[in-house]
């Protein structure tokens, strides 16, 4: 039977109980409009793990034999993104936020920042880039970026910092030049300086071991992930990010996500570029 032909045949109390299978490991919500994206990648984890029905596949799930849980994550995540993205974030950053943070400190200081999901590595990639491009004291200080995922073939792929042409379009002809090689067949590969400016590590949201293991940072960027989230999650998610932030730490979501919405651990900061928030100085647990 083809992928195709097994998506067509997941019944709906199949569904149910892998949307709520993957609910619980991560917090990611599938309703019924997402049928056939569920069925279509089950069908595909059928195929590889060459179990022939869903209550087989079920049962190797439950056994987590093979690691397959984590193939099954891997192929329900979301990875699509490109360099610059949400761009206005970058400038609040540079323009507002760094300037906060090292108020006060002493040059050498470190200065931690978060991405988190980050997919491929487009975003904590051009975190670095429009560090070096954009914030002059960056020399002055020991940044550290983290890209953190769930998705641990996601993460292999940032780490090897290979991208095509639609992730580098809203880079100018000399950045792209400047950072990255050129290996021909509209593929790019990230120089390695680069790379190496950039730690990545496996994270799920949904566990507060996983990312307090993670340390406190000075600015996380988590974007366009909550809104995958339930209410319940969003607020799980949103306490374990609040409390990986350093007192006074920032936090930017995506643009159609609110932390107002979500929890009242976090102040609103307006600024001149974006909306962001803030964990206070006083905690407020």
């Amino acid at each position: 039977m083809s992928d195709e032909a097994r998506a067509q045949v997941v019944t709906e109390e199949e569904f149910g109980r892998l949307s709520d299978f993957l609910y619980r490991r991560t917090g990611l919500v599938f309703g019924a409009a997402k049928h056939y994206f569920v069925a279509r990648r089950l069908a595909e984890r059928m195929a590889a793990t060459r179990t022939g029905t869903f209550a087989g596949y079920y049962a190797l799930l439950r056994r987590n034999a093979d690691d397959e849980i984590e193939h099954l994550i891997n192929a329900f995540t979301i990875n699509e993104t490109y360099f610059y993205r949400e761009d206005h974030q970058l400038r609040c950053l540079t323009g507002d936020l760094l300037a906060e943070r090292v108020a006060g400190r002493p040059a050498g200081g470190g200065i931690r920042i978060w991405s988190v999901p980050c997919a491929t590595g487009e975003e904590p990639y051009s975190l670095a880039m429009w560090l070096l491009e954009n914030w002059p004291p960056v020399d002055r200080y020991e940044v550290e970026i983290v890209g953190s995922d769930i998705d641990t073939a996601a993460l292999d792929a940032a780490e090897q910092g290979y991208f095509g042409k639609r992730a580098l379009m809203r880079l100018s002809d000399g950045l792209v030049e400047k950072y990255f090689v050129d290996r021909g067949n509209d593929s790019w590969r990230i120089r390695e300086e680069l790379r190496e400016s950039v730690h990545f590590s496996r994270v799920n949201l949904m566990d507060a071991g996983e990312t307090a293991a993670q340390g406190r940072f000075d600015v996380i960027f988590c974007r366009n992930v909550l809104i995958y989230f339930d209410d319940m999650s969003r607020r799980l998610a949103a306490e374990n990010l609040y409390e990986c932030l350093l007192p006074g730490g920032f936090i930017c979501l995506g643009h159609a996500e609110s932390m107002s919405r979500i929890s009242p651990l976090f102040e609103v900061c307006r600024y001149a570029d974006a909306i962001v928030y803030r964990r206070p100085w006083e905690d407020r647990r």
